[in-house]
């Protein structure tokens, strides 16, 4: 008997699996005209809100659903639903991230014949959700100010696969030591295409501006 010890790396092939369904997913959302976005970040950063004020500022031009995703509870998907909003919930029972099967099983619950956009509310996680392809149009991430200014030196993944990166909570500037010039310029040196949105979910500060970006993907997606 041989004492050598095989390594396998399943990391590539269940990567390369996801790339086909997320390659399907793609392509569905694209024959159904609904555009999907795909939102990270880490716990506690103000996605759900983000989502609200987001869907408050496009409401009335485009139809959203959205689907959470977390390791246990209903609590976010019980938000979304109490706003009168398309939402259902994806309990991951440990799983740190969503993958482009999982996002099929919450599609196939939504009626998407019904809706123009539906937002995905990744697990919080500033690791595991940029690694695997959703098959969302666009990644969008949250880096909140209370996070701290190095996320992009400690996390360049996350950055370096998002096409938008909102600043969040920036009504706690004046509490912190949050440099906005430091994030923009290392999040850029990552990922010199992302743009760059200074918010706030909670007083609604610069929301207009990113739902104004995001509404006009939306609709050049839905004309193309």
């Amino acid at each position: 008997m041989s004492d050598e010890v095989r390594l396998i790396d399943v990391k590539e092939d269940i990567q390369a699996d996801n790339a086909r369904v997320a390659e399907q997913v793609r392509e569905r959302m694209t024959a159904g005209k609904t555009f999907l976005l795909n939102l990270m970040s880490a716990p506690g950063s103000g996605k759900t809100r983000t989502i609200l004020r987001t869907i408050e500022e496009l409401r009335g031009g485009l139809r959203f659903g959205v689907m959470e995703a977390d390791i246990d509870s209903k609590v976010d998907a019980e938000l979304i639903a109490a706003h009168g909003i398309s939402a259902v919930q994806l309990r991951t029972g440990g799983f740190c991230h969503l993958d482009a099967s999982m996002v099929t099983q919450g599609l196939d619950a939504l009626d998407l014949g019904s809706l123009d956009v539906v937002i995905i509310e990744n697990v919080g996680n500033l690791v595991c959700p940029a690694e695997f392809d959703t098959g969302a149009v666009r990644n969008v991430m949250i880096l909140s100010v209370p996070e701290g200014d190095d996320k992009p030196l400690k996390y360049p993944l996350m950055f370096s696969v998002s096409d938008v990166l909102l600043i969040n909570k920036i009504d706690y500037l004046g509490l912190s030591d949050f440099d906005v010039a430091a994030a923009r310029e290392r999040a850029r040196r990552l990922n010199p295409r992302i743009e760059i949105f200074e918010i706030s979910a909670k007083t609604g500060e610069g929301v207009d501006a990113w739902a104004a970006w995001l509404g006009s993907q939306v609709r050049g997606f839905l004309d193309g």
